[in-house]
């Protein structure tokens, strides 16, 4: 039986869900195999250092798509020398390279091919994630800003997979998370692109699936 039955969520929302580090803290606390996911976008190091604060070798999964710019490569080696992250790398099955020799570039949004692309590059590494690292705890940087989607999203619930999903930062503005990295002395990265997205305010797919 999956612990999250045992899990009064309402209470936890109300007494942690605006307590970031504290829902960390209890998170880490129920004992279970526990992943964070990133993909360094901008303020990615303020999730990334508050759980490695509490669970230092938490695994770190990155869906590389192969379409990040420089800087977010750059990015990543910087913090995850930084933090000491335990990354774990998940990639398509087919290079950037072999799969617009192939297709062509990225499909815009309105092209029926996106969806495919978005299963191929992101949804498909996370499933491979999943199973390989087959965690009971997702942490996750996502914010209330973001979509509309993750303005009705509590800071922590049950996914589809059984999965107890926590996001911390849920409520955090982005002045809130700039103050962190000041004060935890954290790199930022502005220069990012997710072709899966398109545009900033739209899901990518990865939260309505999981």
């Amino acid at each position: 039986m999956s612990i999250a039955t045992d899990i009064d969520f309402a209470r936890i929302n109300t007494e942690l869900g605006r307590n970031a580090e504290g829902l960390v803290d209890w998170a880490v606390g129920l004992g279970q195999p526990a992943i964070i996911t990133t993909n360094f976008r901008p303020f990615e190091a303020v999730i990334l250092h508050m759980v490695t604060r509490a669970k230092r070798d938490v695994p770190v999964v990155w869906m590389d798509n192969g379409y990040n710019t420089e800087a977010t490569y750059r990015f990543a080696d910087e913090v995850t020398k930084l933090l000491g992250l335990h990354l774990h790398i998940y990639l398509p099955r087919r290079s950037r390279a072999h799969r617009e020799a192939v297709e062509g570039p990225t499909p815009a949004l309105d092209d029926p091919r996106h969806a495919a692309f978005t299963e191929e590059v992101k949804l498909e590494p996370f499933a491979r994630a999943l199973r390989e690292t087959a965690p009971k705890v997702w942490f996750t940087a996502l914010r209330a800003t973001d979509t509309a989607v993750r303005a009705q999203m509590d800071p922590v619930s049950v996914n589809p997979d059984g999965l107890i999903k926590v996001a911390p930062l849920l409520h955090w503005s982005s002045k809130d998370l700039y103050e962190y990295c000041e004060a935890n002395g954290l790199p930022n990265n502005f220069d990012y692109v997710d072709p899966t997205k398109g545009e900033d305010n739209r899901e990518c797919g990865l939260h309505l699936s999981h």
